[in-house]
């Protein structure tokens, strides 16, 4: 397949373009920049500009784009960075696909924080909509693939906490635990759903050809609590447990609100979708996954 990726530059992009060629793949990549080598297509998704005859023998998008979430303190204005990157870019993509009407499947990133805390309710993809900045990003973000729908399958890319040297969650929590400061943050009760670099780009480039349209979450179907997840991080890199958790009122000093949204409410979910359409999971097991990565 001739596949196009937004946001190749990525942690997710740059794996995913790696492994669609190791599979034999013609990827070709959307650049924001001049356009320097022959695998590059100019696009602008602030101003929602992507010409549709670039898609004219382009087989499948998958679109990655969008601003950090955790890169950078929740201000008003980051706030809108992180909610236009996302629309915008995604209504780009949509509108230029419904024009050209060559690409097949549009496979769009979403994220789980689509459904808000769930608590210890086991969700999978019927589950209801959150509530939150968030919750209310991923509707918006998911509902500007509207015009793509009535010419190619359409995916929603529901993806979790993925496990990665240098995913920013990730790293962060392993240089606290490196330093034997590695305890739970808030109650620990929160779940976190996970799922490893390595099955995150081998899911996507199974959903180019599975028949799966609407959302899929690209989590394992063994989430685990904050405490449990903190252990296993400083089990892998040989250091104990820190016995003091970090109270929440600390992360939102130290985080603002992004603390009440991404780190002190969980996720319990369970890849039911992804599951049925007969993906297998390379790296199914917290301890296994985190001492292959860290």
């Amino acid at each position: 397949m001739r596949v196009a990726v937004t946001g190749a530059s990525g942690l997710i992009g740059s794996a995913l373009v790696r492994h669609l060629r190791g599979e034999g793949h013609d990827v070709v990549r959307f650049v924001r920049h001049r356009t320097t080598a022959p695998d590059e297509l100019p696009w602008d998704p602030a101003g929602r500009a992507l010409d549709p005859a670039l898609l004219d023998d382009v087989d499948a998008v998958v679109h990655l784009a969008g601003a950090g979430v955790a890169d950078k303190r929740w201000t008003t204005s980051y706030k809108q960075t992180i909610l236009r990157s996302r629309v915008d870019g995604t209504t780009t993509v949509a509108a230029a696909i419904a024009s050209s009407g060559r690409p097949s499947v549009l496979l769009s990133s979403s994220a789980v924080g689509w459904y808000g805390d769930t608590g210890d309710r086991v969700t999978d993809e019927t589950g209801p909509p959150g509530e939150g900045f968030l919750a209310d990003v991923c509707r918006q973000w998911e509902d500007a693939t509207e015009p793509a729908r009535a010419s190619c399958r359409v995916a929603h890319l529901r993806t979790g906490y993925v496990l990665a040297k240098d995913a920013l969650g990730l790293s962060k929590q392993a240089r606290v635990a490196k330093l034997g400061l590695g305890a739970p943050l808030g109650s620990g009760r929160q779940w976190t759903s996970w799922i490893s670099l390595r099955d995150e780009v081998r899911a996507i480039a199974h959903l180019l050809t599975a028949d799966v349209s609407g959302a899929v979450n690209l989590v394992t179907a063994a989430p685990v609590t904050n405490r449990d997840m903190t252990r296993a991080i400083n089990k892998a890199v040989h250091r104990p447990t820190f016995p003091v958790p970090v109270p929440g009122i600390a992360l939102k000093a130290a985080l603002g609100p992004f603390a009440a949204e991404g780190v002190l409410i969980g996720q319990r979910l369970q890849p039911a979708v992804l599951q049925r359409s007969g993906f297998a999971f390379a790296d199914p097991e917290l301890d296994a996954a985190l001492a292959s990565v860290l």
